[in-house]
This record gives C-alpha cells, structure tokens and sequence, in this order.
C-alpha cells in the first residue's frame, strides 16, 4: 500500500516571489527587479495562496501591506530560501568531491602508515572530518546503520549491496619466531613450530585473526590456546616475550617492529594467505571523492608504505 507524503505547499521561485514582493511593496516593482511581467508575479502570488489556503497580502492598500499569515511567512522564507541554496550548492560541491561532514573508520593497523597523507589530502575536501580507528568489523556495522560513511579495512563487504569498493593493497601472511627459529619449510614443520611454542592469536573479533583461524583448519592444525589479542601491539608483545604468532608486515609496522630486536620474521610454508586492504562507502552518495581517496591511497601505500616495508621485512619481500 502506498504511503501518501505531505509535501511543502510552496517551492523556492514561489517564495523568492513572494519575498520580492514584501520588499519592493508591490507587484510591479517586483517583477521589476525580478525581470518578469507583472502578471507572472501576480499570478504566482496568487497560486501560491491557493496552495497555502490563506491570503498573504492586503491588496486594498497601498503599498501591499502582509496579512497576518503573510507576516508569519516572512519570518521563516528567508531562512528557508539560505537553507535551500545552501543544500544545492551542498550537493553540487559533493559531486566535485568536497562535503561537509565524513565519517571515516581506519584499521588500526593502518593508520600509522596513511593518516599524514590522508589528512593533507582531505584538508581542502571536507569540512568537519571524523576519523575513528579500531577493528574492521565494528567499522563495518557502523557503516551498515550509517554511523560512519566510509571504511579503510580488511572487509569488503562482499555480499551487501549498495556499497562501492576500492581495493588499496595487498600483503602476505607472515610468521614472527624468536630469532634463531628456522623457517618452516613444510606443513609440517609449521605444525610443529605452532603447537610446541606459546602461540600469540588475533582476536576473532578482528578480521585478520578470523582469516588466521580459516587459514589453520584449512590446514588441519590445532593449535591450543593462549594469548590473544585485538591490536598488532598485544601480539607483538607477546612474540618479544617468546611466543610465536601469524601476523602481516604493516601490523608488525604499526606496531613499532624492530629488526634488531631478537625476533625473525618468516614466509608462511604453504597456503599463501594475503590480506587485502579496501576502502568500502555507500555507492553513489559522496561523488568522486571515493574514487580520488582510492587513487590517493594506493599511490601512498604503493610509493611510500611499501618501499618501507620491503626495507623492514627484507626475507619477505626478497623474491
């Protein structure tokens, strides 16, 4: 069943008519100064009354003079006539790619690598910028109640509709030992490292230590509990107290890795699992600027975050 919606009885031409005419104290010098024939201004005065159910002007003096619902009407065109403008000129600014107000979540472990260059690049684009940093999955039911407007995260949302994604970058899996410890070569020598040594978990609440978990039932090892937490630095941690843990370069990055600090940082044997960074927004409600901060982001990530990386975790990169 269709809901009927009450609209406003009155549109922008209609009420910058009407507010001409209070000002200029007739309808010719009206249409004077708005470039229009006389009749044209009266008879939108006039349908405009018909559409309001009341008169708005006392047409026995001279000049016009506001009848008591013409008076309450003036007090709020003007402000309705600055908001609408406003709002056209809001939308048109968007499609340039420029907004108001944007809510953005950031993976933690990414933040430290992009936020100089993101800040920059936003300075001239919007307004009041809100930036959250935290776990991918609480980013992305933020995003689906419309609490946040974009995600730069580990989850692209695959399967809801109405989202627009830009893959950003991609980097491998990696194993973190104590230095001294010998790459793995097998599965089994995975199984092995991972089951006689304190293992250091991403939280499930995380979206990596949920694609760490698959990659190891794939795999078939169990691997028993221990620690685990929800930032790259609670995981760090814990390997420079001797455990050993799956993580990915830019998480040991933003968490203040040191290759001088007595760990080693391995390829994972088999499996070749990746983790990939998306930048994810409702589609069609910001213009270009999804697009502009993708294009931005890969080449930040690309020209900057990954020489960087490759510097840091030269065994990983070395092919």
């Amino acid at each position: 069943m269709a809901v009927a919606i009450n609209l406003p009885p009155f549109d922008v031409n209609a009420l910058s008519v009407f507010l001409a005419v209070c000002e200029k104290g007739s309808m010719a010098a009206a249409a004077r100064s708005l470039g229009i024939t006389q009749p044209a201004v009266s008879q939108t005065i006039a349908d405009f009354e018909s559409r309001i159910g009341a008169i708005l002007f006392d047409r026995s003096v001279r000049p016009l003079a506001l009848t008591a619902a013409g008076t309450v009407l003036r007090q709020y065109a003007g402000n309705l006539i600055t908001e609408m403008h406003q709002i056209a000129w809001r939308m048109q600014e968007m499609q340039k790619g420029r907004v108001s107000h944007l809510r953005i979540g950031i993976v933690d472990s990414l933040s430290k690598a992009i936020l100089k260059d993101f800040s920059a690049f936003m300075q001239d684009r919007v307004e009041h910028l809100v930036v959250l940093a935290g776990l991918t999955e609480s980013h992305a039911a933020a995003l689906l109640t419309r609490q946040i407007d974009f995600i730069i995260g580990v989850d692209d949302l695959e399967d809801v509709p109405g989202l627009e994604r830009w893959p950003l970058f991609e980097e491998p899996y990696v194993l973190v030992t104590p230095a001294g410890t010998p790459a793995p070569e097998s599965r089994e020598d995975l199984e092995t490292l991972l089951t006689g040594t304190p293992f250091a978990r991403f939280s499930l609440r995380s979206r990596s230590g949920s694609e760490i978990e698959r990659f190891l039932r794939r795999l078939r090892i169990d691997v028993p509990k221990g620690q685990e937490f929800d930032l790259p630095s609670g995981v760090l941690a814990a390997c420079r107290n001797g455990s050993v843990a799956i993580s990915t370069p830019l998480c040991m990055s933003e968490a203040g890795y040191d290759p001088q600090e007595g760990l080693a940082v391995h390829p994972l044997p088999v499996g070749g699992v990746r983790r990939r960074l998306t930048l994810v927004s409702r589609r069609r409600e910001f213009g270009r600027l999804p697009l502009e901060m993708a294009e931005m982001l890969r080449q930040s990530l690309l020209t900057k975050t990954e020489p960087m990386l490759r510097k840091l975790f030269t065994t990983i990169y070395q092919n």
